[in-house]
């Protein structure tokens, strides 16, 4: 199987100014010097981190998807990130899997932030997305989700694992950044998988301020790539995956893991 190269873009959001945070990332994506195959942005990476929708959402065809599908088409590359979206009379925070072909696939927070009172004005989704590229098979998670370790749990059957790759996109404050740091080690080791975080640095429009933490993560838990703490930067690594097949046949403790079902 074909390596998969991933950007880490972390930067400081422009509080609820969609056009800002296009223009910013417009700018940064333009500047790449390598060619990924996977751009990941963080989660509301258009408004940061707001629990005021009805300020900012958009329409799940709207001008942000559209330009994600600019930023994917320019660089031949999947472009990922979650923002605000109005569907019917809900809202969601939804990251869009945007592939450079126009078409992509979509990922509500099911684990919607309580103590920031996200789970008063959106609502969470109920169904995890497997998407493949290359040939990967990646699972990608929101913020929140980070805490709940079965939400993200991979599945071992047949010889397959569920996923190699689990990404979250997140808004996650200083205050709480060793758990972020912790918990992103944590579901690489427990998951024998990639994992790669991206967050947001700066401060928010609610006094919140973000140092990052923005980093990739193999499947034995060994950091492999950050971006600095407190600093606006991208990341860009290739991931091997005959690395992490060869480490998964060593030490095969999918066979020991257990079965459950979650309930929808």
């Amino acid at each position: 199987m074909q390596d998969l190269t991933v950007t880490l873009f972390q930067a400081d959001l422009v509080w609820e100014d969609p056009d800002a945070n296009k223009e910013k990332f417009s700018r940064k994506i333009a500047n790449l010097k390598t060619s990924p195959d996977l751009i990941v942005l963080p989660e509301m990476f258009n408004t940061g981190f707001s629990v005021e929708p009805h300020k900012v959402a958009e329409p799940v065809n709207g001008p942000t998807v559209r330009w994600m599908h600019e930023q994917a088409e320019s660089k031949n590359a999947v472009v990922t990130g979650s923002l605000i979206v109005k569907d019917g009379d809900d809202y969601f925070n939804r990251l869009i899997w945007m592939q450079p072909n126009g078409f992509y696939l979509t990922y509500d927070k099911r684990h919607l932030f309580r103590m920031g009172g996200e789970h008063k004005r959106f609502t969470g989704g109920k169904e995890p997305l497997l998407v493949t590229l290359k040939d990967w098979r990646i699972r990608p998670l929101i913020c929140y989700d980070l805490r709940f370790p079965v939400w993200s749990k991979n599945v071992f059957n047949e010889d397959r694992y569920d996923y190699d790759l689990l990404i979250y996109v997140a808004n996650w404050p200083h205050s709480r950044v060793h758990v972020w740091k912790t918990l992103l080690h944590a579901r690489a080791i427990e998951n024998q998988a990639y994992v790669a975080g991206v967050n947001r640095v700066g401060e928010d429009g609610n006094n919140l301020t973000y140092s990052g933490g923005t980093r990739v993560i193999d499947a034995k838990g060994d950091l492999w790539n950050i971006v600095a703490d407190n600093e606006e930067g991208s990341v860009t690594q290739t991931l091997s995956h005959q690395k992490l097949a060869d480490f998964r046949d060593k030490f095969k403790v999918g066979l020991d893991w257990d079965i459950f079902e979650i309930k929808k």
